[in-house]
């Protein structure tokens, strides 16, 4: 299947997602674990898209971030609901519904951001480019590294974060001399949907989830941005982190990733 032929029935899911999410603020928040909320809007735009994909593409698994995974197959449709819930309870308007689509598991061949604060959405499918909310083509337009804006990834909570910690201050400690800021803006995807439309120059996350992933990444990498693992080794659902950005700055990233 040509992932292009998708992208109508994708940007339309994630329109009503973006449309259920701007239509009130949350007035539920319970915690799956300590410090990571869930509202009773992500539920709600969850189960809006599933139902909605599940009815035009019903071939097509379903993984959604906070009910998890339905149907089965070599297609999986993976999605945020709402990636940045913090941002979002408190009012913040860096967040955003992400739909992707992955490929046997490792490969997102379309993805579909949509920033509905801010106005503002992204789109790609494999081998066909990446666009705005207008339909102009996002083309990479590479910086030196001393100029550079890069985001990086929250910090880590829970067991094990003082570890995870001191390994991320050590990275930003040594990164920051390169480059010309440092921002965390608390949402994975929006990072990443930044970076494809050049308001960021490199971007660093952690984590790995499909959910996360899956959409920026496309967009990312149809934007003629080098999308990799923290070693350098091409990006997948099953890479450990995400460095993107353009090829010089990925390489000088993962180079400071890995000194100790």
């Amino acid at each position: 299947m040509n992932p292009s032929s998708l992208l109508p029935i994708a940007l339309e899911a994630v329109a009503l997602g973006s449309a259920l999410a701007t239509k009130a603020r949350p007035e539920t928040v319970v915690y799956k674990n300590e410090k990571d909320p869930v509202t009773e809007v992500d539920v709600a735009v969850e189960r809006t898209v599933r139902d909605f994909l599940r009815t035009r593409t019903p071939d097509i698994a379903f993984l959604g971030e906070e009910e998890g995974l339905t149907g089965s197959g070599d297609l999986m449709w993976a999605l945020d609901p709402i990636d940045g819930t913090v941002n979002f309870a408190h009012g913040l308007p860096m967040c955003a519904v992400s739909l992707g689509l992955v490929r046997e598991g490792t490969t997102s061949v379309l993805g579909v951001v949509d920033l509905p604060f801010l106005g503002e959405r992204y789109y790609a499918a494999e081998g066909a480019g990446a666009f705005d909310i207008d339909g102009n083509r996002l083309v990479h337009r590479p910086r030196p590294l001393a100029e550079s804006l890069v985001a990086i990834g929250d910090f880590a909570y829970g067991d094990g974060a003082d570890e995870r910690n001191a390994y991320r201050f050590g990275f930003v400690s040594r990164l920051v001399p390169h480059i010309q800021r440092v921002r965390i803006l608390g949402s994975a995807v929006t990072d990443l949907a930044c970076l494809a439309a050049g308001k960021v120059d490199a971007v660093v996350l952690y984590n790995n989830t499909p959910w996360d992933m899956a959409a920026g990444s496309v967009i990312c990498r149809e934007a003629g941005l080098t999308v990799a693992d923290h070693d350098g080794t091409p990006h997948t659902m099953r890479s450990k982190a995400i460095v993107a950005g353009g090829a010089e700055t990925v390489a000088s990233i993962v180079d400071l990733l890995s000194e100790r």
